[in-house]
C-alpha cells in the first residue's frame, strides 16, 4: 500500500466551502476529517452528502451500535478495506462486539460466538454481497425480527459502507504502521 494517492489538502488551501465541510466533520459525531473525506474534500458538495448520509446509517439508525459495526466489518472484509477495517474493529469491540467475531471475520470465516441478532445481521450482509441478493429464509428472519424499516437501514449501511470501501482502496489510504493489515482471502 503506498497511498494515499489523493494527498490531504493543506488547510490554507481549502476554499471556503471545503472549509464548511471540514468544520462539520470535525464538530459531528466523526471529529474530524478522516476515513474517504481526505479525498472527498476534492468535491465538497458531493463529500457533504456523503457526510450526511453516514450520519444516517452509522449514527441515527434505528440498529444498535454494536450490530452496525458488526455489518460495517462483513463489508470491510468483502472489500479487503484495510483502513475500514483498522477502524471499525476497534469500534466493534468498543460497541460490545466479542473480540473472536472480528478475528474469524478477518480470517473470511463465519464467527462460531454470534448472538441470534448478530447471526442474522452476519447473514443479511453476507449474502447481499457474496450473492448480490438476499435469500427468502434470510430475508423473513430478518424482517420478522428487526422490522422493514431497520432492514432497509441495514441494507443501506451495507451500500454505504462498500461505497467508503471503494474510496478508501482506490485512495490506498494507510493504516498506521503498528496496525495489522486484513489478511488475503484465500483464492483472492
Amino acid at each position: 500500500m503506498t497511498g494515499p494517492r489523493f494527498k490531504p489538502l493543506p488547510p490554507e488551501q481549502l476554499t471556503a466551502e471545503q472549509k464548511r465541510l471540514a468544520q462539520a466533520l470535525t464538530e459531528g459525531p466523526r471529529g474530524g476529517v478522516r476515513g474517504p473525506f481526505p479525498a472527498l474534500m476534492r468535491i465538497p458538495a458531493f463529500a457533504d452528502r456523503v457526510r450526511v448520509l453516514g450520519d444516517y446509517v452509522r449514527f441515527e439508525s434505528s440498529l444498535p451500535p454494536a450490530l452496525s459495526e458488526l455489518a460495517i466489518l462483513v463489508v470491510a472484509r468483502f472489500w479487503t478495506a484495510q483502513y475500514e477495517w483498522y477502524a471499525h474493529s476497534r469500534h466493534a469491540v468498543k460497541a460490545g462486539v466479542d473480540p473472536s467475531v472480528p478475528e474469524a471475520i478477518a480470517q473470511g470465516k463465519r464467527p462460531p460466538k454470534l448472538s441470534a441478532d448478530e447471526a442474522l445481521v452476519y447473514d443479511v450482509c453476507s449474502e447481499l454481497l457474496n450473492a448480490r441478493d438476499v435469500s427468502d429464509k434470510t430475508f423473513a428472519a430478518a424482517v420478522a425480527r428487526f422490522g422493514e424499516t431497520t432492514v432497509l437501514e441495514l441494507v443501506g449501511l451495507a451500500g454505504y459502507y462498500s461505497f467508503v470501501s471503494l474510496i478508501l482502496n482506490v485512495n490506498r489510504t494507510p493504516i498506521p504502521a503498528d496496525a495489522t493489515p486484513l489478511p488475503p482471502l484465500a483464492g483472492t
